[in-house]
């Protein structure tokens, strides 16, 4: 169960971290888009695992969690980022209206997601948008850092949305597993322990 819980984890640090890339720098990984993109469509999976496809899927957000809890070089931003969306999890497990209607959105774009795939344009779109209708209004609103001339560009947007929405989905997850944001105020370390064990096997194993 704890491994499950750092890869949901896991899940969360490497949504943000797509989000910090493309507000910064304009672009992210395609292969680690895909993964959050398609675990917003798993609604009910046997695993932690199966939801991104693997634990190696999720190898970046493993590097990631590792960095912010244990390296020398930690981001602020995304640190805020990422207790900001804890905090709009739980403003969200409080309205179960919203809940249902994201699940109808979700299910509702199942044709799309066959017929296009998790990453094109027309489902970040319309996962973009389920973010803006369901969770903008809620509290806190996350609030994105990053180059003007990116944050203003509409595709560009609509992919920090999509994966704004996937980082909550990951949120929602750890939270199922037992995660507890005093994990990561009082017992980081633990966290980053794991993180790192999972991290060197998915080395070992080449996935």
């Amino acid at each position: 169960m704890n491994e499950a819980r750092v890869i949901a984890l896991a899940a969360l640090f490497q949504a943000v971290n797509l989000v910090r890339s493309l507000a910064t720098e304009g672009d992210c990984d395609p292969g680690e888009l895909e993964t959050c993109m398609a675990s917003i469509f798993k609604l009910e999976s046997e695993s932690a695992a199966d939801i991104y496809g693997g634990v190696g899927n999720v190898r970046q957000g493993l590097r990631v969690l590792v960095a912010q809890i244990d390296g020398e070089r930690r981001d602020p931003v995304l640190l805020r980022v990422v207790f900001a969306i804890l905090k709009l999890e739980r403003s969200l497990h409080r309205h179960p209206a919203v809940i249902a209607s994201l699940q109808e959105g979700l299910q509702g774009m199942q044709r799309q997601l066959v017929h296009f795939g998790p990453t094109h344009p027309t489902v970040l779109a319309r996962a973009a948008d389920l973010y803006a209708e369901n969770l903008s209004d809620l509290r806190p609103r996350v609030m994105v850092i990053g180059n003007p001339l990116y944050l203003h560009q509409p595709a560009q947007v609509q992919r920090i949305r999509a994966l704004l929405l996937a980082a909550v989905r990951a949120a929602v997850l750890w939270r199922q597993l037992g995660g507890r944001r005093w994990h990561l105020l009082l017992r980081p370390r633990r966290e980053a322990m794991l993180a790192r064990g999972m991290l060197t096997r998915t080395m070992l194993d080449g996935r």
